[in-house]
């Protein structure tokens, strides 16, 4: 309920106003009446009303002295001005002022309540206004931790400018001071092995961040954040390069030692390059988690530097890890030539390395786990690459030269590009069909467009349109035109519907429009083709 205070130098007038108004039916409650502006604020500063109700002309403060007052100090309480006639220029003067509203004296309380009327919806609207407010406010709060985590991912995977990196860190209140940067990506090992059930996976990874919150936050100028791919990241800060690149081995030794001691866990911590400005951070966090690919090589349990890779990369031969992704990477694309070029590079590599041959076979070998799992990914069966019955993993033993390996793998790496392709080209195959029904179940739909049809069959629009044409023979807007004409042809032949009828069942709200796309692709107008074909069938 709300409250209202009257201010008027007349008894009669207050006292007439107090009893014949039904405040509690109206939604108010009349908390005081005053006799002049004096005491008026004393009452609003003890009382604080929704709504001053008051006269103009009063001893010791007039209306218009005792609104101004009532603005400046409460500028959340209306202000109603009650006057008559021969006041009509103070009230000019209080509309100046901002006042809510006026009432000319005589006032009748029918008058009266319709006023309150008014005044209530609107006190009501701003209350929910406020609520709303309040509780975006308040889920704000809530959701503040997780939108922190969301803008340094952001910070840690894409391009920003150095302005809203600004912006966010101060909003967010994340020292993180440079003009040094480094990036950290600790990720456990193994965790499906070692962590038991789903749940007991989820506490152990929240328990390796908090690891490293702990001992990361209480570096000065530093952040700890979750990715995207569920890996612990870090970005240190700086104003010495080489500090920095010492501070975090150290930290990582850390972080590896208390995840054995106190999970019984191993990590591996990935140590990207020191960039020199805030907008390079991704780039530094990138080559951190690019670190941790060399598991494949050093194993588990490490502490990985990328510019110690990089040197190692430096050499003709190049690194395993590397060789694999431009494998893995040459099968998930279906690009044979990439595969070969990766293999051979492989095989070169472990011959220039004069190592023994139980040394290449496990190398081999991890290269062919690799192929597995990413068979696996994309669901192609093993069978069908390495044969039926076989064992790859041992399959490698009959052979005693780089040469022969590299022929067998390159043979069944090629079988698995082609089986990629295969699965690809059928599932696209489905879609496109899948996109074909929906668009003839769908052509009345004026706002049909590419963008729906491929949210639909979850494409990409560039993809689809490829696809689709690649399929069909045509565009999609040529396909749907066609579709639509084909209707239109029936509805003109079978049926006695008008033609912008016609137009508007075939997905055209302008009836001209359809009328110049027909004619444009039968040759003749809607009214030829029917007269036409209507003495045809006479």
């Amino acid at each position: 309920m709300y409250t209202i205070l009257l201010v008027d130098d007349e008894a009669v007038v207050r006292e007439g106003i107090r009893e014949r108004i039904p405040w509690e039916e109206l939604g108010f409650r009349c908390v005081a009446d005053c006799e002049n502006g004096v005491q008026a604020l004393e009452e609003i500063e003890r009382l604080r009303p929704h709504i001053v109700l008051t006269d103009i002309n009063m001893p010791f403060m007039d209306g218009l002295a005792l609104s101004r007052e009532v603005m400046e100090r409460y500028p959340e309480t209306k202000v109603v001005i009650l006057t008559g006639y021969d006041d009509f220029e103070y009230a000019q003067q209080a509309l100046k002022l901002k006042v809510k509203d006026f009432i000319l004296k005589p006032v009748t309380a029918a008058e009266f309540s319709a006023m309150l009327h008014k005044l209530r919806l609107e006190l009501d609207e701003e209350k929910r206004e406020r609520e709303d407010l309040a509780r975006l406010q308040s889920q704000l709060h809530e959701s503040m931790p997780l939108l922190k985590e969301r803008f340094l991912e952001r910070m840690s995977t894409m391009a920003l400018s150095e302005k809203e990196i600004a912006s966010r860190l101060h909003y967010f209140q994340i020292q993180l001071t440079g003009p040094c940067y480094l990036g950290l990506a600790i990720d456990t090992d193994r965790l499906e092995e070692q962590g038991g059930a789903d749940t007991d996976r989820e506490l152990l990874r929240f328990a390796i961040y908090n690891i490293a919150q702990e001992i990361i936050s209480a570096e000065p100028g530093a952040v700890v954040f979750r990715s995207r791919e569920e890996r612990v990241m870090a970005v240190l800060g700086g104003e010495r390069e080489e500090l920095l690149q010492e501070k975090a081995q150290e930290l990582a030794e850390r972080i590896r030692q208390s995840a054995v001691q106190f999970l019984k866990l191993t990590v591996s911590v990935g140590i990207g390059m020191t960039v020199h400005s805030c907008t390079r951070i991704r780039e530094t966090c990138k080559a951190a988690a690019a670190a941790l690919d060399y598991r494949l090589v050093l194993g588990d349990n490490s502490i990985i530097s990328i510019l110690d890779m990089e040197k190692r990369r430096s050499s003709p031969a190049g690194h395993p890890a590397e060789f694999d992704r431009e494998l893995i990477a040459g099968i998930k694309t279906g690009t044979a030539n990439e595969v070969e070029w990766a293999i051979e590079a492989l095989i070169q590599y472990n011959k220039a390395e004069l190592t023994s041959i139980d040394h290449c076979y496990l190398r081999i070998q991890r290269t062919i786990l690799a192929v597995m799992q990413v068979l696996g990914d994309i669901g192609c069966k093993e069978s069908e690459v390495f044969g039926k019955g076989i064992n790859p993993m041992t399959e490698i033993y009959r052979f005693r030269t780089m040469e022969e390996i590299g022929d067998w793998l390159k043979t069944a790496c090629r079988q698995a590009v082609h089986s990629v392709t295969a699965t690809r080209n059928d599932q696209c195959r489905s879609q496109i069909a899948e996109a074909i029904v929906y668009l003839e179940s769908n052509y009345e739909d004026e706002n049909l467009s590419v963008k729906a049809v491929c949210k639909q069959v979850h494409m990409s629009v560039s993809y689809f349109s490829a696809a689709f044409k690649a399929h069909t023979g045509r565009t999609f807007i040529e396909y749907l035109t066609a579709v639509r004409m084909d209707k239109a042809k029936e509805l003109l032949k079978f049926t006695g519907l008008r033609t912008y009828e016609i137009a508007a069942r075939t997905g055209y709200s302008d009836a001209q429009y359809f009328s110049v796309l027909f004619k444009k692709h039968t040759g003749e107008s809607p009214t030829d083709y029917r007269h036409r074909t209507a003495a045809e069938q006479a």
